[in-house]
């Protein structure tokens, strides 16, 4: 169970590094410019055509609310539109007092051509960046969205990989903050996801163990290995999964399922005979995958190693 968060106000300085950033970026990506991209429309009017251009049966209350527009300062907009021949109005046949919006193909057009020059500013910007700062980048703005946004309902790409430079640390780091956060878990819980890497590390056996890293739109968002678990055995019997985590924003995707299915797929083609783990009775999300994929608990135990009771179960999987 998650431990309660006191909530302390913000100290000047943090509100005057938001407000910094603000600043920047505004000027970074030309909000403040009068025509968005050497369009005819401001940053607002895009947002707008772009609502309408990739909606389905789009009306003007949708719009708001998507973009949290004034009602007037958006009917207006919208007149603007329908007066330059770019949006038109189509009556519901279900309801006479609804109109839903839709281009025009000049409008089509038009937008289309804006929007690949917003693709081609976009590009520009990354390309002045190393692969490793465009994913530093990209996991800055999936964290903002995470810790200021709600989560949207949109396909997601999801890719499972194995783990490049810089990964194996990023694991212990992330099981620190997020169990730390989350639960009141310590430096000795850190630690010890410190020893776990370093051992997978030092004696990886590629025919018969793996790590996966996990990504979400070219974020990195969680992780798990696979391990024998006699790990001097050079046939082994019995696997182990080990350091399963998820992101906070990558939660509800299914992401962890995939995770330990990969780990169960991978036990079953090394000729594993069972899948063991040892978990915690406090990650129930964790424990009701476990579960689908037929894992049977076969003990518990209580401890206090990480800074408050915990309990440690063991499940097992005969494949």
């Amino acid at each position: 169970m998650a431990r309660a968060c006191v909530m302390a106000a913000a100290s000047q300085s943090q509100i005057n590094a938001v407000r910094r950033f603000n600043r920047f970026y505004t000027r970074e990506v030309g909000v403040l410019r009068k025509n968005f991209l050497d369009t005819p429309w401001s940053l607002a009017e895009m947002r707008v055509l772009f609502e309408i251009a990739h909606g389905e049966r789009v009306t003007a209350g949708d719009v708001g609310k998507a973009l949290d527009l004034d009602a007037a300062y958006l009917s207006r907009m919208l007149k603007g539109f329908e007066r330059d021949g770019l949006l038109t109005r189509v009556r519901s046949k279900v309801d006479a007092r609804v109109s839903f919006l839709a281009l025009t193909a000049k409008g089509k057009k038009q937008f289309a051509a804006a929007n690949e020059r917003q693709l081609a500013q976009t590009t520009g910007m990354l390309a002045k960046l190393k692969q490793a700062e465009r994913q530093r980048l990209v996991s800055a703005m999936a964290e903002i969205e995470t810790l200021l946004g709600e989560p949207v309902k949109v396909e997601r790409k999801i890719v499972l990989r194995d783990p490049a430079p810089g990964d194996l640390g990023w694991i212990i780091e992330r099981h620190g903050v997020i169990y730390g956060e989350e639960y009141g878990w310590g430096g000795p819980f850190e630690g010890m996801c410190a020893g776990i890497v370093s051992d997978f590390s030092k004696s990886f056996d590629p025919k018969l163990e793996k790590c996966w890293i996990a990504e979400v739109d070219g974020v990195r968002a969680g992780c798990v290995m696979l391990v024998k678990d006699d790990p001097k055995a050079k046939k082994a019997d019995v696997a182990r999964i080990r350091l399963l985590l998820l992101e906070p924003f990558a939660r509800g995707l299914g992401l962890g399922r995939k995770l330990a299915e990969a780990c169960v797929n991978f036990s079953r083609a090394k000729g594993y005979k069972r899948v063991t783990l040892w978990t915690h009775q406090e990650l129930t999300a964790a424990r009701a995958i476990y579960a689908r994929l037929g894992f049977v608990k076969t003990g518990e135990e209580s401890h206090d190693d990480w800074g408050g009771k915990a309990t440690s179960e063991f499940w097992d999987l005969e494949l």
